[in-house]
């Protein structure tokens, strides 16, 4: 078949794109940019959080941070109010829908191919400078071990492995510790992750185990997750706008209705009351604000105040994926519902105990993941028969989230930990919220819970059951949880104090904000060049 002038010239134009790409990829590096980073995430950057906060520090630290994953959720709102070009965020493309509904079996092919392309066309050419470092998060493993490590080589960038956990141990759970998928991704993982010039570690133990397994090579540093600084715990005038604003999503969930005392915007939420503003006979027409509407406003209101008649808030934070058992959650929401029309029954036979009572239990799940819609199918089910639990699921705004927690009475966290090595993040959320959490026991969590004292820790659903009675008994009187409250407000001051003073207590290591955390623990490795040895 004859070819055109036309097609030609194409073909040679391709091919001269394709060289000069090769060209500016492979060729030589002799030095990387100074103070820049890229920041690699294999997944939602705006579900990221640590690896946003890392962005935010190294930003603030002066370095150009390029931070390169997935969109879909919207960034937390420090990255936008730094300056113009300081943090840029690389979206990798997302599969095109015409190609969702193929096999697996070529879906996946076509998925790892685009990965890697985009990922290696980020570093190596559209981000032009050699990044002093790379960042990568790990998990996943696959392929961005192996990619770092390749253009690391090729751009002379130093690489900091940031472990939050081990990606063969999530693969096993699915698969089962011998398949031959897991050897393979266990071997992956020990293969391209032995070797960098720093290692970051979510806690003690996985730096422990790995530094012993793996014998990693390069600098060994335990950054544990800490709450940024704008988390706190709510004041009631936060959790009244923040529940004026949920209200039209609450009011339009059919299981809530009838459950929640009746509110009226904006003077009442299901949780709070501001006094509704009354004309007395000697105000003035100067001390009512001009408005449009049937009541009068003043330009001063009285501030919010909690009501009595609230339900008890409980939080849950979750990916919704199997190294979080849920169904342990929907056992204990189950017999504290029996629990409570007991003691209900008790107050309407006069019994002699009738004075003990739990109150009414909204549990707010927060997260996005694959499970998600199995089990809020079985919730809607189970709670046709309840009358003293309701629980919904929201996905908020990261500047909303934690409000949230710091408007809410106790925590749950059902991490259970694929490698028993990490830590959940969002139990460090719950806290820097000053929120009491529930955790489901495994043994590296005592690096963080202290049962009886932040928190307490459980094993079944019939044991977290117990505990929720034990706390909300006759609520809002709850001296044990304002207890654990108090002592992570404490434990929260007195590390601030510790800090200024440039000492940190082994009682409470080094607790306080993530940028303090962050600036002790990596401004001394990113700003010097010390010799690469175990910490």
């Amino acid at each position: 078949m004859a070819t055109y002038p036309q097609e030609l010239a194409a073909q040679a134009l391709l091919l001269l794109c394709i060289s000069f790409l090769a060209w500016r990829a492979f060729r030589p590096r002799n030095q990387h940019s100074l103070r820049s980073v890229a920041i690699l995430v294999l997944g939602d950057i705006g579900r990221s959080p640590r690896m946003m906060y890392h962005a935010q520090s190294f930003a603030e630290t002066g370095f150009v941070t390029d931070i390169i994953g997935y969109g879909g959720s919207k960034p937390i709102p420090a990255l936008e109010r730094l300056p113009l070009g300081r943090v840029r965020i690389r979206h990798l493309p997302e599969l095109p829908k015409i190609v969702a509904f193929l096999p697996f079996i070529i879906l996946a092919p076509i998925k790892i191919v685009i990965q890697v392309a985009s990922i290696l066309l980020w570093l190596l050419v559209w981000i032009d400078a050699p990044p002093e470092f790379i960042v990568v998060q790990n998990p996943p493993s696959i392929p961005t071990l192996a990619l770092v490590q390749l253009v690391a080589r090729m751009r002379g960038s130093k690489i900091i492995i940031d472990w939050h956990n081990l990606g063969y141990s999530i693969l096993a759970l699915r698969l089962g510790k011998k398949h031959i998928l897991v050897r393979i991704a266990r071997s992956f993982e020990a293969t391209f992750g032995y070797s960098a010039y720093a290692h970051l570690f979510v806690t003690q133990a996985m730096r422990d185990y790995l530094v012993k397994k793996w014998d990693l090579q390069g600098q060994k540093i335990v950054l544990h997750d800490r709450p940024p600084a704008h988390f706190h715990r709510s004041t009631v005038q936060e959790t009244h706008e923040l529940f004026l604003k949920l209200q039209p999503t609450l009011s339009m969930d059919e299981t809530l209705k009838d459950f929640l005392p009746e509110s009226s915007s904006p003077y009442t939420t299901a949780l709070t009351q501001i006094k509704a503003p009354t004309t007395p006979a000697s105000a003035s027409p100067k001390s009512i604000a001009p408005t449009n509407q049937s009541i009068p406003i003043y330009t001063e209101l009285s501030s919010a105040s909690l009501r009595r008649d609230r339900p008890a808030v409980l939080v849950s934070s979750t990916s919704w994926t199997a190294d979080e058992d849920f169904d342990v959650l929907l056992g204990a929401m189950g017999d504290y519902d029996a629990q409570a029309e007991k003691l209900a029954s008790r107050t309407r036979a006069s019994h002699p105990n009738a004075h003990e009572k739990l109150p009414k239990l909204l549990v707010i799940v927060t997260g996005k993941g694959p499970l998600r819609d199995k089990y809020m199918a079985d919730i809607k089910k189970l709670q046709k028969s309840w009358k003293w639990v309701r629980c919904i699921s929201l996905w908020l705004e990261a500047a909303d989230y934690p409000i949230l927690l710091g408007s809410a009475d106790l925590g749950v966290c059902l991490h259970s930990s694929s490698s028993g090595l990490d830590l959940p993040m969002k139990v460090v959320d719950m806290f820097g919220c000053g929120l009491p959490v529930c955790a489901w026991e495994y043994p590296t969590l005592k690096e963080l819970v202290k049962n009886g004292k932040n928190g307490l820790v459980f094993r079944s659903h019939a044991h977290l059951a117990l505990q929720l009675e034990e706390l909300f008994l006759s609520f809002p009187n709850v001296p044990y949880l304002r207890s654990m409250s108090h002592n992570l407000a404490r434990t929260s001051s007195e590390s601030l104090s510790s800090a200024s003073q440039r000492h940190y207590s082994p009682i409470f290591d080094g607790w306080g904000t993530w940028e303090e955390n962050w600036s002790r623990v990596m401004r001394p490795l990113i700003l010097h060049d010390p010799v690469h040895k175990g910490r």
